[in-house]
């Protein structure tokens, strides 16, 4: 449960609370309803609606509504973590662990980890960010319903930036650049995308960390969120992803090397900078991959 509160001053003299709700909390037409529905807003100590108007001297006292996630089972997993207030949590996800339950996969993901360590309290499980099973590396989970709202306004603002670190086959051309190639559904159903003039414009940004023999560690910047871009745009310039079945080469008992290391964004109600960061794993060591192919051939 998160509660806000506002001594109101002469910019709010005479204005009603919904003018506040939307102007100085910046809260969605979906939140006002979920504090209208579960008696969320208290003036003065008393339930008030919307249309009220307030006078300079009034307290204004907010509660959102926290509902426990049924549907997601408690697994004692435990958590890597990154970073924690009382809006945020960020966690180290590993690799080999998807985010949400599936159909057949109900448990053993990171939202049955996180319901387990907020299993005293009502919590819903909301990831800002997400990441497919196989790639590790930072998700941001915000603790209420506000926090999600302006984390997912700052996502598809651009003003969330996301840094991914991968291990391609291949070196580019160039050792840093500008990837902006628009990208669609290759067949409608089928979850592999495929680089198109038709599809949706997707940018992303990459810098060649290091290089040996025929890998290299790259550092990516996507500038949009589209399903696979990184894979994809990687593959369209001649470097797939180490062990990516879908656009490069699939390598048995290995996973595709994608790491999200660093998220940066605002916080959602101080509005101080926020960086988040998450080592490099091991298996993504170029030293350590090339000594597991020698030893496996």
């Amino acid at each position: 449960m998160r509660e806000f509160t506002l001594n109101i001053e002469d910019n709010f003299d005479g204005k009603d609370i919904k003018f506040i709700l939307k102007n100085y909390f910046q809260f969605s037409d979906k939140l006002i309803t979920a504090l209208k529905s579960d008696d969320g807003i208290l003036l003065n100590g008393k339930k008030e609606f919307v249309i009220k108007q307030v006078k300079k001297g009034d307290f204004l006292k907010l509660t959102l509504p926290e509902k426990r996630s049924l549907n997601i089972l408690p697994n004692d997993i435990p958590l890597d973590i990154l970073y924690e207030d009382e809006d945020i949590l960020a966690v180290n996800k590993p690799a080999d662990m998807p985010t949400h339950p599936s159909i057949g996969h109900f448990e053993g993901t990171l939202a049955n980890a996180v319901m387990h360590y907020f299993r005293d309290i009502p919590f819903t499980f909301r990831a800002v960010t997400r990441l497919d099973r196989d790639t590790s590396g930072v998700v941001v989970i915000a603790k209420n319903a506000a926090a999600a709202d302006r984390l997912s306004s700052q996502l598809q603002s651009g003003d969330f930036i996301k840094e991914y670190t991968a291990v391609c086959v291949g070196i580019p051309k160039a050792t840093k650049g500008t990837i902006d190639a628009p990208i669609k559904r290759e067949k409608k159903g089928i979850i592999r995308r495929c680089i198109h003039e038709d599809g949706k414009r997707a940018v992303s940004n990459y810098e060649v960390i290091s290089t040996l023999g025929k890998l290299s560690l790259i550092k990516l910047t996507p500038h949009t969120g589209r399903t696979h871009q990184l894979r994809l745009h990687l593959s369209h310039i001649g470097t797939p992803i180490y062990a990516d079945f879908l656009y490069g080469e699939d390598i048995p008992g290995e996973r595709i090397r994608l790491h999200c290391g660093q998220v940066e964004f605002c916080h959602p109600f101080s509005g101080r900078p926020v960086k988040i960061t998450a080592p490099l794993p091991d298996d993504m060591n170029l030293e350590n991959i090339i000594f597991r192919e020698q030893k496996n051939s």
